[in-house]
This record gives structure tokens, C-alpha cells and sequence, in this order.
């Protein structure tokens, strides 16, 4: 197609058909990260954690948007391979992280385009803090790399905007460096095998899609790290299909939220987290039942340990089955699986909606000027 005069050269390549850029990113992810595996940089930030945990001190990870989400994943893997004791990581928008930094310890900065200028302040504030500081980020040439201690760089640049590649790979980087806290390192063949069987849900993510055309709002539930996932399922339909969404604990949906759903509301449920299975489980069925009664069309994503325990009447806008991985540490296996999962639900989706997800509606000038007035200015 001939290129408008609004597209700059660093726009997503802007395609008139499918196949989208979104779709060919998520095809490759399961080689991708396999070549993670190998990256430069994240044996010392493995270090510097551990040396943080030994000593007490805080450990962060923080970012914004699907970098956001990237670094909740990477906190709860080095919670898992830390044996969720002692200073317990954790994940944190990078602008509350600049406001209110941690004193010393570490702060891992995720940026896959490198220049977050939310995650620089956050970097920043945490050296004049005392901490640590390191990066993970696709960009060699991004200006956070100045405010970084150590870095890892990742070898895949995202070319949509409606980002997958950019979720994945630091998840893939931080199921590296908690291998190594872990004394478990991750086998790149493994985990490129764990990618490309979770390809092959794509028919179950096409039938959610298919049973969810037409809803007006979308609510994805998940406990535990499944929370993570819930909320990186939500930006992605926001971003590719423009369908307001909210994502909500799995108890937390249970107290209030009932009343403003029916059947124009979709349900997403994402149950894999493995700390405290039987009782999420357990209350994971009461939510479903209780969202049928009220007429919500209910699709489920889940291990196969939960799936004996949900009748498929509950879940009647399709399922999906992850498989595991059992070379990974739990939270690895389930939090990729997932998002290969939730990638292919909302392709699918965008699908089944025709919309285009490459580059998040900026294809419009109302949302194209919005977005410089969010990006443009970085006095604050």
C-alpha cells in the first residue's frame, strides 16, 4: 500500500492485509527465546540479586505498560527461584518506583525500546538511593543504558506497537536469571519447545475469539501471578481490538463487581498460578458459575490440574489447556505458556473483529496526537 504522508520512518510498517505484524512477532517468539538463553549480561544482574537477598536489601523490577507487565513477571520468577522468603522481589510502575524509591539493594529496569523515560527516572532515583542498577532492553542505543549499572540486551526488536515479543523476551530473560539464583539454568532447546507447543492452542484461542464477538466490555480474571497475565491480556485488547477491558483478582471480582455484568460482558478466567491450586480452584468454579447466571459468556485459560474441576458448562465461550514444562521453574513454565495464550486470544480476536493491531489506532490523528502529547513532552 502507498504510505501516507503522517507515517514516520520508525512507525510499525503499515500493511493493508494480513498477515500483521503482530502475528509474524508471536510466530517468532519461540526461537527468540531460545537465543535469550544465551544473551550476555544476565549472569552478573543474577549476581547482584543474590547479593541483594543475601544482605536483606530491596529487589525491584520496574517498568511501564507491557514493560510493566515484563517486570512483575521477572519479580515473581526470582520470587520463585528465591523461595519466596527473605527480601522478596517485587514488581513496580516505573513512576511510582521514581517517586518513592527503594533505599540500596537492586532496581532492574525493563524498557524494550529503551528509551521509557518513566523507567530512566525510576533507574536514576534508585542509584541515588544507594541500589544497584540494570536494564533490560532490545535498543543498544536507547538513553537509558546511561543510567544503567549492567545490561542485558535481548536480540529481537517488536515491530508492532500491539507488543508480544516485547513481553516475552525480559520474562525469558528473567526465567535466566532466576535459573541461575535457582542453581536450575534454563535449557534453550526446552523452552523453544515449551513456545511452540503453546503455538499449537491457536484453534481454542480462534473459538474464544469466535464466542466473544460482539461483547462491549471485557473483564480477565487471575490470582497470584496469573494477575500479571490478566492484565497483559487487558492492554493487549485495548491496544488491538480498542474494546474497554478490566482486569480484577480473582476474590476481588467476587465483592461488588457482579452487578454491572451480563451477557454483553465477556469473562476471561487465567488459572495456573500453583501456589495455593485447590482453594483458587475452588473459588475459581463458585466465580464462573456465578458469572453463567448472570448471562456472561466465560472462556477459561488454565493447567490441566484445574481442568477436571471446571465443568465446560461453565466455560462456554471455549478453553484452553496449557501444557507444562517440566524442566522450568513453575512460574516460568506458566507465565510463558500464558503468554503465547493471551497473544493468540486477542490475534484472533482481532481477527474475528477486523480491526488493525500494529499500530494501536494511530492510524487515526485523534489517537496519533494524543500520543505525542503523552511521549513528547519529558520536563516532568
Amino acid at each position: 500500500m502507498s504510505t501516507p504522508q503522517w507515517h514516520e520512518d520508525w512507525f510499525p510498517e503499515l500493511r493493508d492485509a494480513r498477515p500483521w505484524l503482530m502475528e509474524e512477532m508471536i510466530d517468532s517468539e519461540p526461537a527468540v527465546a531460545k537465543a535469550i538463553v544465551g544473551i550476555a549480561g544476565l549472569k552478573k544482574i543474577a549476581a547482584a540479586v543474590k547479593k541483594a537477598h543475601a544482605a536483606g536489601e530491596p529487589i525491584v523490577v520496574a517498568g511501564c505498560g507491557t514493560s510493566e507487565h515484563g517486570a512483575r513477571a521477572v519479580a515473581a520468577q526470582l520470587d520463585d527461584a528465591l523461595g519466596h522468603r527473605g527480601s522478596r522481589p517485587v514488581g513496580r510502575q516505573a513512576l511510582e518506583a521514581a517517586i518513592d524509591p527503594a533505599v540500596g539493594g537492586i532496581t532492574i529496569g525493563i524498557s524494550h525500546d529503551g528509551g521509557t523515560h518513566a523507567t530512566k527516572l525510576a533507574l536514576e532515583a534508585a542509584h541515588e538511593s544507594g541500589a544497584t542498577t540494570a536494564l533490560i532492553t532490545a535498543n543498544p542505543d536507547g538513553p537509558l543504558l546511561e543510567a544503567a549499572d549492567l545490561v542485558a540486551m535481548t536480540p529481537a526488536k517488536d515491530t508492532s506497537w500491539c507488543h508480544t515479543i516485547g513481553y516475552l523476551s525480559p520474562m525469558v530473560a528473567g526465567a535466566v536469571i532466576a535459573g541461575v539464583i535457582a542453581n536450575k539454568p534454563v535449557d534453550g532447546n526446552a523452552l523453544r519447545s515449551h513456545l511452540e507447543e503453546c503455538l499449537g492452542v491457536r484453534p481454542h484461542a480462534a473459538e474464544i475469539a469466535a464466542n466473544l464477538k460482539g461483547i462491549e466490555r471485557l473483564i480477565v480474571v487471575g490470582g497470584g501471578y496469573d494477575r500479571i497475565s490478566a492484565d497483559e491480556l487487558v492492554l493487549k485488547v485495548e491496544e488491538g481490538l480498542h474494546l474497554p477491558s478490566a482486569a480484577r483478582d480473582l476474590e476481588t471480582f467476587l465483592h461488588g463487581h457482579l452487578p454491572a455484568c451480563d451477557g454483553r460482558t465477556g469473562l476471561v478466567i487465567i488459572a495456573t498460578e500453583h501456589r495455593g491450586r485447590p482453594r483458587r480452584t475452588d473459588r475459581g468454579r463458585m466465580l464462573l458459575r456465578a458469572a453463567r447466571r448472570v448471562g456472561m459468556p466465560c472462556a477459561a485459560i488454565m493447567v490441566p490440574a484445574v481442568e477436571s474441576v471446571w465443568g465446560r458448562e461453565l466455560t462456554d465461550a471455549g478453553r484452553i489447556l496449557l501444557p507444562h514444562a517440566p524442566r522450568l521453574l513453575p512460574s516460568t513454565s506458566a507465565l510463558t505458556a500464558t503468554a503465547i495464550a493471551l497473544q493468540l486470544v486477542t490475534l484472533e480476536l482481532v481477527h474475528a473483529v477486523g480491526t488493525y493491531p500494529d499500530l494501536i489506532r494511530r492510524e487515526f490523528e485523534p489517537w496519533r496526537e494524543a500520543a505525542a502529547i503523552i511521549e513528547t513532552d519529558t520536563t516532568w
